[in-house]
């Protein structure tokens, strides 16, 4: 048994049957399957909704908030949007059981409602977006959030969208984390390219 069995970046038959032997070996299956499906979220969504499928299926359910979070990934490489914000939601739903065991929820459903122009759930990604404030962390974590902010005001045509606009930028422009043993954790980088244009739009105009 390799040590990282479970981090399968590609799946096929022969994959899937060693993961498998594998599990049936493992003590804690929840987490394999978790953690296996976490990584496939993107690339092999179907996949990974199978894996956790299988995970709520055991008793064991300390990770469900982040399970939840791993399924809302793949949802949305599916673009099966409402899916995607429901499975947020009950993330929230089991982190406020559990406050202890916390996802980047809080960021992600209010940010795919803004960034999907969700005019319908605005409300909802507002209430969301002002009860974390204080959550906040590293710059991507700022940057999401303003970001968030920036979107749906300027949607509303709201005068505070250059504000935040201008924060959001100013995080994704930070090159160090601000914690002084782990410098390059929670770095915007360039995934959020085409949202960075967007919001230097705003400040321009």
């Amino acid at each position: 048994m390799t040590a990282d069995w479970f981090r399968n970046t590609d799946w096929s038959a022969t994959i899937e049957a060693e993961f498998n032997e594998n599990l049936s070996r493992a003590r804690r299956k929840e987490q394999y399957l978790r953690i296996q499906a976490s990584t496939l979220a993107r690339t092999n969504p179907e996949v990974a909704l199978r894996l956790l499928d299988r995970y709520f299926e055991l008793p064991d359910n300390f990770d469900h908030a982040q399970a939840h979070v791993d399924r809302a990934a793949a949802f949305l490489a599916l673009m099966r949007i409402d899916d995607a914000l429901d499975s947020y939601e009950d993330a929230l739903a089991r982190e406020s059981e559990f406050p202890k065991l916390r996802t980047e929820a809080y960021l992600e459903l209010p940010f795919q409602i803004a960034v999907l122009r969700l005019r319908n759930r605005y409300a909802r990604a507002l209430e969301v977006l002002r009860t974390n404030q204080s959550r906040l962390m590293f710059p991507v974590d700022h940057f999401r959030w303003h970001a968030a902010m920036a979107l749906i005001a300027a949607h509303l045509g709201q005068p505070d969208a250059r504000v935040h606009a201008e924060r959001a930028l100013e995080a994704s422009a930070r090159d160090k984390s601000g914690f002084r043993y782990h410098p390059s954790v929670g770095l915007v980088g360039d995934r959020y390219d085409e949202i960075i244009q967007q919001l230097a739009s705003h400040v321009a105009a």
